[in-house]
């Protein structure tokens, strides 16, 4: 199949390392790698925040009947995803692994948990709830979709002279 580099790797070999450098990238906004990966992990990033931007507003406000601790019920009010943001969230949960939140330098445990609580993919929430805010508003400000990332070469790398490149979300 033509269209993307194989990067020199078995099938299984190759998506485990573009699905690794895309989740850094995600998670910590900037990656340095070689540029022939840089490129192929631009192909995915692109994608993943594209379907995110599209879907991002997608939810459903249920009522639901809780149960406290003296077994009285009440009913409470829960927004969650619909249809078209729950398929792309399980759609990108598929590209990319689970980043677990670490605790802050000197954050107590007790805050550490008060703070993560209700947070179990906290890679997807990043993606959800700050790039597709963003990425939507500057789609509605210059009509622009895409062009999430840029890819930067710097130089050849010491040692082999591969091509090395940065791939940072704007």
């Amino acid at each position: 199949m033509a269209g993307y580099n194989k990067l020199g790797k078995r099938p299984s070999i190759r998506d485990a390392i573009i699905c690794n450098q895309v989740t850094a990238l995600l998670w910590n906004g900037k990656v340095e790698t070689t540029l022939a990966r840089a490129k192929a992990v631009q192909r995915v990033a692109e994608k993943i925040i594209t379907l995110a931007v599209n879907t991002y507003q997608d939810t459903v406000t249920v009522k639901k009947t809780v149960v406290d601790e003296k077994g009285v019920k009440s009913k409470k009010e829960v927004i969650n995803d619909g249809p078209k943001k729950l398929a792309a969230r399980r759609a990108i949960m598929a590209q990319v692994y689970d980043v677990q939140e670490q605790r802050l330098p000197k954050e107590p445990k007790s805050e550490f948990v008060a703070r993560t609580q209700d947070i179990k993919h906290p890679l997807l929430e990043k993606i959800f709830n700050v790039y597709a805010p963003k990425f939507a508003a500057r789609k509605e400000e210059t009509g622009q979709g895409g062009g999430y990332t840029r890819v930067v070469k710097v130089g050849p790398r010491r040692g082999d002279a591969a091509e090395v490149a940065i791939i940072e979300i704007l």
